[in-house]
């Protein structure tokens, strides 16, 4: 019996020991948290999808402690959580225009041709890294396969006729979609944009038309109907400055093949 009892005082006084030196280290090797940093990251959406251009919420939250990051650096939270923050660190939110996700592609299935027919895996990096890439003949459109589909976390972006369509009011602008597609088609424009180009093919005219039937040719009459000089024929293709762009629509009246579309 006394065994025992000594057996259970020792065990005891090793738990006591033990208990006293993890305190001590746990003290000893503590590292200092900021206070702010916490705050901060009660605020923040907590998705961890990356679009802040950080590893996660987490560690956003301490850029934006440390004064490295702006405090409206976060897509999910918008407006209302860049305030919040703004108050806890002391500093203006400033303005911050909502974006979201667009696809620069309208050929679609009744549209796009086809060059051949492909079993292949439904990924369109995958796809894209093999001979052909897809079935659809031009090589610079949405692919359809929906990698940026299978990439969104927000539901927001779905592929409908063989293109991928983005749905504005569930998108946060994470860029997750952007960064899957392998023809990058996928940009970030503003909520309130009115009109965008729907194509990203970068061949001339005659070899645009020949696998499209809505593509850019790069006729530049978009670009000289434009009294804002918001619209410019680059690599000949269309693209609009958003930040000059009144919303007139005369470019896309103007365009023959009718692929700068509403927003």
């Amino acid at each position: 019996m006394t065994g025992v009892i000594m057996a259970a005082v020792v065990v005891g006084l090793i738990g006591l020991l033990i208990g006293l030196l993890l305190g001590f280290a746990a003290k000893a090797f503590a590292v200092p948290v900021d206070e702010k940093e916490i705050e901060v990251r009660e605020f923040l959406p907590g998705n961890n999808c990356g679009g802040c251009g950080y590893a996660g919420c987490d560690a956003l939250a301490k850029a934006i402690a440390a004064g490295e990051a702006p405090v409206n650096a976060c897509p999910v939270g918008g407006a209302a959580v860049a305030e919040k923050i703004g108050n806890v660190m002391g500093v203006a939110a400033g303005d911050s225009v909502k974006m979201v996700a667009y696809v620069k592609c309208s050929g679609t299935c009744d549209k796009a041709g086809i060059k051949a027919n492909y079993y292949g895996i439904s990924d369109c990096k995958r796809a894209a890294a093999i001979p052909g890439r897809g079935d659809k003949a031009c090589s610079f459109g949405c692919m359809g396969f929906g990698s940026c589909v299978a990439a969104c976390k927000f539901d927001a972006i779905h592929v409908e006729h063989g293109v991928a369509i983005v749905d504005k009011e569930k998108c946060v602008a994470c860029g997750k979609c952007a960064e899957e597609c392998p023809n990058g088609l996928i940009e970030l424009v503003p909520y309130d944009a009115k009109w965008a180009v729907a194509c990203s093919n970068k061949d001339k005219g005659p070899k645009v038309m020949a696998v499209c039937d809505t593509g850019c040719i790069g006729c530049g009459l978009c670009e000289k109907t434009c009294k804002f000089d918001a619209i410019h024929v680059e690599n000949n293709i269309a693209h609009i400055d958003q930040s000059k762009c009144k919303g007139c629509g005369a470019c896309a009246a103007k365009c023959p093949k009718k692929v700068i579309l509403a927003h």
